[in-house]
């Protein structure tokens, strides 16, 4: 069977979600379901919906809970063919991605693009109802997502969801998706990966999944994306070359100018200026200071007199600098005294 287009994706929902309406025979049922799930507009809470309706929170519960259970059972013996064809398109998407999905990931991939929030009503109304579906209900450690039902229930999947975390969390750094499957115990990556989107604790950047506090993996801010930026290049970048990197990447809000990056370089101690323009991570082994300090620290480090060349090549160990920029420093600086033919000490009082 060749795959749903677009167009055919939303006939079908759009053809489902009337066909079970127009089993609930009371006015007021069907705007109790039609808000609660914002088949139509926004979702509405149960206090909302009771104001309109002139009866209790709880009324509305009970009503909503009593409604869903007829629709739930009008599907299983087939009364709503409509449904059908939704079903079999989402089991068919999550069987290729996972077996679990995001509502949002899942009406997405069905219709072909980024998609409002009544199309992914729309889905999640016919997927409380599908007797094949199982929702994992919208809380603050989950996303509101769908299973097949023949795999697992909804508190099986939370607790595959829970342990994916609690393994991130003990690893204490990003993984790979196919490094965390091997820590795992599930089919193939494919289904980690799909359990772990599930999670609000987990982000992800290029596949590396890690916990949302991480902004190697969740950058919030520019500090955090010149650090993902400099952590993935691996060696020091010009400020310029930084911000076009941040332009060209997958972050959201990355439209930011190359003073905004070279300003908030200046700032954050964990960004060492090691040349003219010039940035590395401070955990790379780099320190803050002039090219003065750092041919001190190299002589303080040494405990005797270096040659000229020796402490050359120890500083552009940390600073992208010119030699004649280090030999400049050596002739010119008063802490800095020569005991032999091109050799240098500290001077005493420098000591």
């Amino acid at each position: 069977m060749d795959k749903p287009t677009q167009t055919n994706t939303a006939a079908a929902l759009k053809q489902a979600v009337v066909d079970i309406l127009e089993i609930i025979d009371q006015e007021r049922e069907r705007e109790i379901i039609t808000r609660r799930f914002g088949l139509f507009d926004r979702r509405e809470t149960l206090e909302q919906i009771g104001e309109l309706l002139g009866i209790t929170r709880e009324r509305v519960r009970q009503l909503e809970k009593a409604i869903l259970i007829r629709l739930k059972i009008a599907a299983e013996d087939n009364k709503v063919p409509a449904i059908n064809d939704v079903d079999r398109m989402i089991i068919r998407d999550l069987s290729e991605t996972g077996r679990v999905a995001r509502i949002q990931d899942i009406t997405d991939r069905l219709m072909g693009g980024t998609t409002d929030a009544r199309s992914r009503a729309h889905i999640a109304f016919v997927a409380e109802l599908s007797p094949n579906l199982v929702v994992v209900g919208e809380n603050d450690h989950y996303h509101h997502a769908v299973g097949i039902k023949q795999y697992s229930d909804e508190k099986t999947i939370k607790t595959n969801v829970d342990e994916i975390v609690k393994t991130v969390k003990k690893h204490g750094e990003p993984l790979q998706i196919e490094d965390l499957h091997k820590l795992l115990k599930h089919e193939n990556p494919d289904q980690v990966r799909a359990l772990a989107s599930i999670s609000k604790n987990l982000a992800h950047l290029k596949d590396f999944w890690g916990l949302t506090k991480w902004p190697t993996v969740n950058p919030k801010n520019i500090r955090d994306k010149i650090y993902v930026i400099l952590a993935e290049n691996g060696k020091p970048m010009h400020f310029s070359d930084i911000a076009k990197s941040i332009k060209d990447s997958e972050f959201k809000r990355k439209d930011v100018t190359t003073q905004a990056i070279h300003n908030e370089l200046i700032k954050d101690k964990r960004f060492v200026l090691i040349g003219r323009g010039i940035y590395a991570l401070d955990n790379w082994g780099f320190s803050k200071g002039t090219v003065a300090d750092i041919i001190t620290d190299v002589l303080k480090d040494a405990k005797e007199p270096l040659h000229r060349d020796e402490i050359v090549k120890r500083v552009l160990k940390s600073r992208q600098v010119k030699e004649t920029t280090i030999l400049l420093n050596l002739q010119s600086k008063s802490q800095f005294k020569r005991v032999a033919k091109a050799t240098y000490a500290l001077d005493a009082v420098a000591k």
